[in-house]
């Protein structure tokens, strides 16, 4: 499963959130006018070589009114805490520091389980300590459910199935918080179905489960079968519309083919196309009359 591509897909789409749940000493001096922008990963990797995995997630935060200076977050979720490479992560900032010219960087990891990591690692001699490097470090299963249950944070409620819980009828009820959260938050069609996904993979109801969950929260289980069955209304509704433009544009290209040629209609293809349902009804009556293609398509 890639956890790290459905965390890297949550921090793009909800940057600001994102770094409110997991860097929340830092995140109060995002606020005010920043803008966060990620920076693209595969121009990175390309620049500093193949050795860096995908998941990490580089977001450039900068103040318009150029009050301070740019400050850049790397973030990087790890489903086990026991592959997590310090050193690694320290090499990668120290090259992305070099690579955008600061040093205003904020590591931060993600971690999804409850097992011990190195937290900082230094470099010295007898005398002296030469380098020492630390992260921000956020464990989710960690972090009390409760305190994120009524959270205004759609990256917290999503996580919610993530958080510490201590009994199944705890998890039900995390896991009904965050459909209720995706709900309240998230306007966008797409986006509710592609993080009803995420609530239900990292959920991880089994049949029993699922069956309480069914029976105890109808109201939410409902929702996320609505999230899908909408999804698909939605998208059928689209396709059917699009076929029909793409039939009507196929039929007045072979009328304008017999009426004034091969070549005229080739000429104006593209623009026929392109046109909405609206402009191809109106050329469609404009060709019984028309003396010339120009007289169809002015």
């Amino acid at each position: 499963m890639s956890h790290d591509q459905n965390f890297k897909n949550l921090i793009l789409d909800y940057p600001e959130q994102a770094l409110a749940l997991f860097t929340a000493d830092e995140a109060p001096a995002v606020g005010d006018g920043a803008s966060i922008t990620p920076l693209r990963q595969e121009q990175l990797q390309e620049r500093l070589g193949e050795r860096f995995r995908e998941l990490d997630v580089p977001l450039l935060v900068e103040w318009p009114d150029g009050r301070r200076e740019a400050l850049l977050f790397v973030i990087e979720e790890e489903t086990r805490t026991r592959r997590f490479d310090i050193h690694r992560l320290a090499h990668y900032c120290l090259d992305l520091a070099a690579l955008c010219g600061t040093e205003r960087v904020v590591p931060v990891v993600i971690f999804l389980d409850e097992g011990a990591a190195a937290e900082s690692v230094t470099l010295g001699g007898d005398r002296q300590t030469y380098l020492h490097f630390r992260y921000v470090a956020c464990h989710l299963a960690r972090l009390p459910w409760r305190g994120y249950r009524d959270s205004d944070n759609l990256v917290a409620r999503l996580n919610l199935p993530n958080t510490a819980w201590a009994t199944t009828a705890e998890k039900l009820e995390a896991f009904a918080a965050a459909v209720r959260g995706l709900q309240a938050l998230e306007p966008d069609p797409e986006r509710q179905l592609k993080y009803a996904d995420f609530i239900d993979i990292y959920g991880t109801l089994d049949e029993y489960e699922r069956a309480l969950y069914d029976q105890r929260y109808p109201r939410e289980s409902e929702a996320m079968t609505g999230f899908a069955e909408r999804f698909r209304t939605e998208g059928r509704e689209e396709g059917m519309q699009q076929g029909m433009q793409q039939g009507e544009a196929a039929v007045l290209l072979r009328q304008i083919e017999r009426r004034f040629g091969a070549e005229a209609a080739a000429h104006c293809r593209d623009r026929i196309e392109r046109a909405d349902a609206d402009t191809l009804l109106e050329w469609s009556e404009r060709i019984l009359t028309a003396g010339s293609v120009e007289d169809v398509i002015c």
